[in-house]
């Protein structure tokens, strides 16, 4: 497994001279003692902070701003802009980094954290005097056991050298940084949930309005919610400046960005990639190593398990955002995850659908009893026993939830979950709707032993017996 990305994006035109890209936030990746201290001093570490202690704090933001730094976790919103959405003059105020990486494919953040924890760090460091916070939250999956020890070691070295805590390297700036571990709920990823969990509470989001975070946030207060790898570019634009970093990418995704490729290719991994230029058939067949044992590609899920699946006429988008949404998906977390021709589209559908109904907070009545119906009637299917009119159930129950199985998807819930379980339904049987066809004409109805034989068991959901 390739986690070191390639220095060049995409395919230069013909006469062109082969650009190298700078590596934003994987340059130590390649080192062996790249989460230490003394490795990331020795690599300009914590300059960058020296350097904004002499600006004031909105020039740090106009800076992020310029740049056009997008949030990395899959909403895509511009980073200096959610800054300035805390009420002027209310405190205290709250930074949250948002670490608790849980959609399926997506392992980015988690090598970000493992690698180069002080680059992680010094970005919450730069944010949190942009902002005016005084305390800071890395909130980190429950399971990124490695992830946890190498913040927490690299905290104590940060306090030990007073990067981090009162006085920050002799200036008035001071600055507490918490590190918490997450239970393991995918829900938690949603800003809120995330929110709620900090507070001790079970996660569950909030309704939206009146639960801004950056109104009311954390013990209610106004609260920045950055994801890991956001902040872990803020070190490299404020050392480069705003300028280089724009210089990078399309007009609408500026810089570089981090995909996670797994699945049915070559060689997975994480790479850094020119955000906005590269195509997913650049990064799958040339970074990724294309698919393995020499099979053909059958489709693939473009922004994490959430997203509608992507085939090979989508192959040559560009790995933008304005230009995924507009062909139906979305980029999502940055997780890329192909299948092969071998692949069983129902099963992998299924799969799916039993992670989201598994990780249903149950809040919202169309989530909670929408996807578990949704992965008991592709049991029913898978297991033999699926009838013709399972896939307009399928398909109505997915309207339920999301009304007109359209992108972006209209909500009947107050997060995104319910809706991300529709797309791999809607995506397999408007594809793949012959495999379902298949399993369905090989079913036989069930039966139950009866003291007059056997009895056809009706077992649509909601149907008794």
């Amino acid at each position: 497994m390739s986690d070191t990305p390639p220095v060049d994006d995409a395919t230069p035109a013909p006469d062109a001279t082969p650009r190298e890209l700078p590596r934003v936030v994987t340059s130590r990746w390649g080192l062996d003692d790249s989460h230490t201290l003394e490795r990331y001093e020795a690599t300009g570490g914590y300059q960058a902070l020296r350097s904004v202690l002499d600006k004031a704090p909105q020039a740090v933001v106009d800076e992020v701003k310029a740049a056009s730094l997008l949030g990395r976790g899959g909403a895509g919103f511009p980073a200096g802009v959610k800054w300035g959405f805390c009420p002027p003059g209310v405190w205290p105020r709250y930074l949250v980094v948002n670490g608790d990486e849980s959609e399926p494919g997506t392992y980015k953040d988690r090598i970000l954290m493992e690698r180069d924890p002080h680059q992680l760090i010094e970005g919450v460091l730069i944010a949190c005097y942009a902002v005016g916070c005084a305390q800071a939250f890395l909130y980190v999956r429950g399971e990124m056991a490695l992830a946890q020890e190498r913040i927490a070691a690299a905290l104590n070295e940060a306090y030990a050298a007073g990067y981090v805590g009162k006085n920050i390297l002799g200036s008035d700036f001071s600055v507490d940084v918490v590190l918490h571990w997450g239970a393991g709920a995918y829900i938690v990823g949603e800003e809120t949930a995330l929110i709620e969990s900090l507070e001790g509470n079970r996660g569950m989001p909030r309704l939206k309005p009146p639960y801004f975070p950056a109104a009311q946030g954390l013990y209610l207060k106004p609260t920045i919610v950055n994801n890991v790898e956001t902040l872990s570019n803020l070190p490299w634009i404020l050392t480069n400046g705003a300028d280089a970093f724009s210089a990078l990418g399309a007009e609408s995704s500026r810089g570089t960005r981090l995909f996670a490729v797994s699945g049915h290719v070559a060689e997975p991994g994480v790479f850094e990639v020119e955000f906005g230029t590269t195509t997913y058939r650049d990064l799958i067949y040339e970074h990724a190593g294309g698919i393995r044992d020499g099979n053909e590609l059958k489709c693939f899920i473009p922004g994490g398990a959430s997203a509608p699946w992507f085939f090979e006429e989508h192959l040559d988008l560009p790995l933008e955002t304005g230009a995924v949404g507009k062909a139906g998906s979305m980029m999502g977390s940055g997780a890329i995850v192909v299948m092969d021709h071998t692949t069983d589209a129902v099963k992998a559908c299924w799969k799916v659908v039993k992670f989201f109904a598994h990780e249903s907070c149950g809040k919202c009545t169309p989530c909670r009893e929408g996807t578990d119906w949704l992965e008991k009637i592709l049991e029913r299917i898978l297991h033999g026993h699926g009838r013709p009119e399972d896939l307009d159930l399928l398909l109505d129950v997915c309207d339920n939830i999301s009304p007109g199985l359209a992108w972006p998807p209209r909500q009947t819930t107050i997060c995104p979950l319910g809706p991300s379980a529709v797309s791999p339904v809607n995506s397999a049987i408007v594809r793949f709707r012959d495999e379902f066809e298949a399993y369905i004409a090989r079913a036989e109805p069930p039966a139950v032993a009866t003291v007059g034989g056997p009895v056809p068991v009706d077992i649509r959901v909601g149907a008794s017996s």
